[in-house]
């Protein structure tokens, strides 16, 4: 079964007054979406189906999510195959997170506007590339306050009658055009970090947490809790571990004893930035670091998107701005074997973490970070 097959099946049984238990049609056909292994999503992307929680949504849809950008519904860019009240129509849409703004905004007219605004921008990252048939947004039918969010919060999207689906392939090909729009548009959203804004949410920060203050090495470094928590997900716990983050900070303190300054605070998107603690000006600039987990002894993964994702940073965050490239290196939680010189060949330094403490490529051993 694919994709096609799929939408048509949770057209014909889904029926919001019928509730959300586990014995319904159309929401037992939602809840196995994220089980499901027949359906040809694009490379490393995962679905899942949303049909409510207390009570049936108005407007039932599928997730779909780039685990490198995004892996929540709740913020953040995905995409999703939404169906209109009456079943007639589903869209494939680029869209916002929207329940992070409940809290700010409410759930009406401001949300909207807001979720309106940034979806301007945002789509002006796709212009160029935009394809026949593509809107601005779906036409949900239906004047509940998550059904009109969504609306508001699409980017671009393709609507399709149910009654006269497109064959596979169609399907197909335009969910891989929306998979990289999301790409690009997911560069565009974290760079807005970085810039001037008009928007509402765009937070601000006092002067003096711009900086170091004083002479600690570690005033600017504030990595995110590392200990483990429990997620209640489909009513059981997993205990999940934040290894990424404990990652970045025993590295923090062990670079500081090598005379480094790490730095996290205002550098999202970017996991952790180096300088040296000379009192003069360093005319070494400053190293960019991405952290990365190696799963399972395989490091192919994590060296990949370590790869992009310091290219993408050097690239948008540093040359366009007409500032100094920096030093690039890779930090893993264990040695990643021969692609260290794979890394070293492309200019990235490559850092791991071992029973005994830290070592690394020659780059990371010349510039004193390890050895």
């Amino acid at each position: 079964m694919g994709i096609r097959d799929l939408l048509l099946e949770i057209a014909r049984t889904y029926d919001a007054s019928e509730g959300t238990r586990v014995e319904v049609p159309g929401q037992r056909v939602l809840r196995e979406v994220e089980r499901r292994t027949d359906l040809p999503l694009p490379t490393a992307l995962f679905a899942k189906g949303y049909g409510g929680q207390t009570s049936a949504a108005a407007t039932p849809w599928i997730g779909v999510f780039d685990p490198e950008i995004n892996s929540s519904a709740r913020e953040g860019l995905y995409l999703a195959y939404i169906f209109s009240a009456d079943l007639r129509t589903v869209s494939l849409t680029l869209q916002q997170g929207i329940t992070h703004l409940e809290h700010r905004l409410g759930k009406g007219q401001a949300r909207q506007d807001h979720l309106r605004r940034q979806a301007a921008r945002l789509r002006r990252a796709v212009a160029m590339q935009r394809q026949n048939e593509w809107v601005d947004e779906p036409e949900l039918r239906h004047g509940a306050a998550r059904p009109k969010a969504y609306e508001a919060a699409s980017v671009i999207a393709r609507r399709y009658d149910v009654a006269d689906l497109p064959q596979e392939t169609v399907l197909g090909g335009d969910l891989v055009y929306a998979a990289e729009a999301l790409k690009h548009t997911s560069v565009a959203q974290r760079l807005w970090w970085f810039e001037d804004t008009e928007s509402s949410l765009e937070v601000s920060y006092p002067s003096n947490e711009h900086g170091v203050s004083g002479n600690d090495p570690l005033a600017g470094f504030q990595p995110k809790d590392s200990s483990d928590y429990i997620a209640n997900i489909a009513a059981k716990q997993q205990v999940k571990r934040r290894l990424h983050e404990a990652l970045i900070a025993e590295f923090g303190h062990h670079i500081a004893a090598r005379g480094f300054t790490p730095t996290t605070r205002l550098m999202h998107p970017r996991d952790l930035v180096l300088r040296r603690q000379d009192e003069e000006p360093d005319t070494e600039g400053e190293w960019l670091v991405e952290a990365k987990v190696v799963r399972d002894g395989n490091p192919t993964e994590a060296v990949r998107h370590a790869v992009g994702q310091l290219f993408e940073y050097s690239h948008f965050l540093y040359r366009e701005r007409g500032r100094p490239e920096p030093h690039l290196i890779g930090l893993f939680t264990e040695d990643v074997g021969v692609y260290s010189g794979y890394l070293e060949r492309r200019g990235i330094a490559s850092i791991w973490q071992t029973a005994n403490g830290w070592e690394g490529s020659s780059c990371a051993s010349k510039w004193g970070m390890v050895g």
